[in-house]
């Protein structure tokens, strides 16, 4: 199988490369990475000849296009992924998540190619901390940032394409992320790398911030299970039942690394803080038969913060810069 993996430089996306090629001998990757800061060459280290590295935009008709008529699937990764960022400047956020996503669907409608869509919960708003509720696929979308609005535009697409040309495509919208290779302006790892560094993690708002967290490896194996197994043209959510505020998450940081639960600080909280997410990924597990790996949140965790104590040399090239921005920004 030949596969065009765009965003493949990125956290997710450059452990979907890692775990497919771990797990699928008789798959070729090729990598579309526009390299921006988020992008890391080092997270890709040693995978030739199985993997082809390309940088290059995705909303590039032209190099897309060429891409896209060599490859047997598509899995779109590629996107502008930071809330901070799409509130100091939303453009990045249009024109990679809407104009990228149009360009690639044109392509794989062109060439008849098979695409898979990787999405987010945040398209669908937040909850309420004492909702009983979680996210199914028939919620409305309701997106609150200029980031999770352009990805709820991106879904939109999807959809439209294959009611409308027949696109072959499937959509995953996950909850929140976390393990190895994922940048240090993320909040788990600038809170694992501080506290590395000497440096008192920071919590916006209160800390009650609740997000539902899956370990990369296990979202994306529900990736490949959607792509074998799923419906073409339906949603399916992934989620691992990873409910923890954000307070918590911080304390347990402190913990693995040696230091007092309560030794963080406080800071005004950001414009449009979503409360709660939550993902009810019932459908994935009962007609698809996908389990997650890591259950219990905490182990989860231990592993990542025993992966960036032991690869200090592949994020510390980003840290000074992330905090500086923070710093300008009064983070």
């Amino acid at each position: 199988m030949r596969m065009l993996v765009t965003g493949g430089a990125g956290f997710i996306g450059a452990n979907f490369v890692h775990t497919t090629l771990e797990e699928r001998p008789d798959v070729e990757i090729t990598v579309l990475d526009a390299f921006t800061y988020a992008g890391n060459e080092a997270s890709l280290t040693g995978l030739e000849p199985r993997v082809t590295v390309v940088k290059g935009d995705i909303a590039d008709a032209e190099l897309v296009d060429r891409l896209v008529a060599d490859s047997d699937l598509v899995v779109h990764f590629a996107a502008e992924s930071h809330n901070d960022n799409s509130l100091a400047n939303p453009w990045p956020f249009v024109q990679t998540n809407v104009i990228g996503t149009y360009t690639l669907l044109e392509a794989v409608r062109r060439h008849e190619v098979r695409y898979h869509h990787i999405s987010t919960d945040e398209v669908y708003g937040d909850l309420e901390l004492d909702d009983p509720a979680r996210f199914t696929e028939n919620t409305p979308y309701n997106p609150s940032s200029p980031y999770s609005s352009t990805k709820a535009a991106s879904d939109l697409l999807v959809r439209a394409w294959v009611r409308s040309f027949g696109v072959r495509a499937t959509i995953s919208n996950c909850s929140n992320n976390y393990g190895p290779y994922q940048h240090v302006e993320k909040f788990i790892p600038r809170q694992i790398t501080n506290v590395l560094d000497g440096v008192r993690p920071k919590l916006y708002g209160q800390g009650l911030n609740v997000r539902d967290w899956i370990h990369v490896t296990d979202h994306n194996r529900a990736v490949w299970t959607i792509i074998e197994k799923g419906q073409l043209g339906e949603t399916y959510l992934i989620g691992a039942d990873g409910e923890v505020d954000n307070r918590t998450v911080v304390e347990m940081i402190l913990q693995q690394l040696g230091q007092d639960a309560d030794a963080f600080d406080l800071v005004t909280d950001r414009p449009g803080h979503d409360m709660r997410y939550a993902i009810d990924a019932t459908r994935l597990r009962t007609e698809l038969g996908w389990t997650p790996i890591y259950e219990d949140f905490r182990s989860g965790l231990s592993q990542t913060v025993a992966w960036y104590r032991d690869n200090e040399a592949w994020w510390r090239p980003q840290k000074q810069a992330t905090e500086a921005k923070y710093a300008a920004a009064g983070q």
